[in-house]
C-alpha cells in the first residue's frame, strides 16, 4: 500500500532525557549514526508507507533541516503543545493524509508486520485500529481492554502482569477525524478514544508479539542501538 501516509508525532519535550541531549529533540537522537526518526521512517517504508508527515514542536528546526530535501517527507510545526490527538487534527488540516492513514509516535518503534492492522481498517464499518503489543509486564505502560471480538473497550491503568499495551500506533479512516473532540490539548488515550467509544465507534485492537522500544528514558536510549540492529 504505497499510498499510505504515516503521520509521525515528534513534538514532545523529552523531559526525562533532556540532560543527555539538550539541543536535540527526542526523536532526532542519533542511533547508529542516524536520527531515531530516520529508522522509524525506514521501518514504515517496509510496511508500505510511501509518504510521511512529521508533526514537530520542541526544537522543530533540527528535523526540518535534516529532512528539508526529502520529497517523501513533509514537516509541520505546532506553535503550542496540542497533545497527541490535537496533533492529528492539526496534521489533517495542514497536510494531505491518505485514507486510511497511520499515526505513530516518532520516539518509539514496534517492529511488527502491520498487514493485519491494514486489513482490519479496510473492513466496512471499522473506524480505527490500535496496535496492541503483547508484553509480560504491562506495569510501565498500562494495558488495553479488549473484548473477545477484538474490539477496544478502554484503557486499564498501569498494573503488573501480562497484557496488551498501547504501542502508540493507530490506523484511522479520515472520516473518523470528524468525531474527534475539539479541545486543546487533546490526548488520544484520555480524550479521543473515550469520546469515540462513547459515540459508538467501532475500534479494533490487533495484537502483535514484536520488539518494542520507547526512547523516553536514559536506560531505553542506551538500548536503542541494539534494538535498531534488528531492523537493519
Amino acid at each position: 500500500m504505497t499510498d499510505l501516509t504515516a503521520l509521525l508525532l515528534a513534538g514532545g519535550f523529552g523531559t526525562r532525557i533532556r540532560e543527555l541531549y539538550p539541543d536535540v529533540p527526542k526523536p532526532m537522537i542519533p542511533v547508529l549514526g542516524e536520527p531515531f526518526l530516520e529508522w522509524a521512517i525506514r521501518y514504515w517504508k517496509r510496511q508500505g508507507a510511501g509518504r510521511f508527515v512529521l508533526s514537530l514542536g520542541h526544537l522543530a528546526e533540527v528535523a526540518e533541516h535534516y529532512f528539508a530535501h526529502r520529497a517523501e517527507v513533509a514537516t509541520i510545526r505546532e506553535t503550542t503543545p496540542l497533545g497527541t490527538g490535537g496533533a492529528v487534527l492539526f496534521a489533517a488540516a495542514e497536510a494531505q493524509l491518505s485514507d486510511p492513514f497511520v499515526v505513530a509516535n516518532g520516539d518509539s518503534l514496534v517492529l511488527a508486520d502491520v498487514s493485519t492492522a491494514l486489513a482490519a481498517i479496510a473492513q466496512d464499518g471499522v473506524d480505527g485500529v490500535v496496535l496492541g503489543v503483547a508484553v509480560e509486564d504491562a506495569s510501565r505502560y498500562g494495558s488495553l481492554a479488549v473484548d473477545e471480538a477484538g474490539r477496544l473497550l478502554g484503557f486499564h491503568e498501569k498494573r503488573p502482569g501480562r497484557g496488551l499495551i498501547n504501542g502508540g500506533v493507530y490506523f484511522f479512516r479520515r472520516a473518523t477525524l470528524d468525531r474527534f473532540p475539539r479541545k486543546q490539548p487533546l490526548s488520544m488515550e484520555l480524550d479521543v478514544f473515550p469520546a469515540l467509544l462513547a459515540a459508538g465507534a467501532d475500534l479494533r485492537v490487533v495484537g502483535v508479539q514484536a520488539p518494542f522500544l520507547d526512547i523516553g528514558t536514559p536506560e531505553s536510549v542506551r538500548q536503542a542501538e541494539e534494538f535498531v540492529r534488528r531492523l537493519i
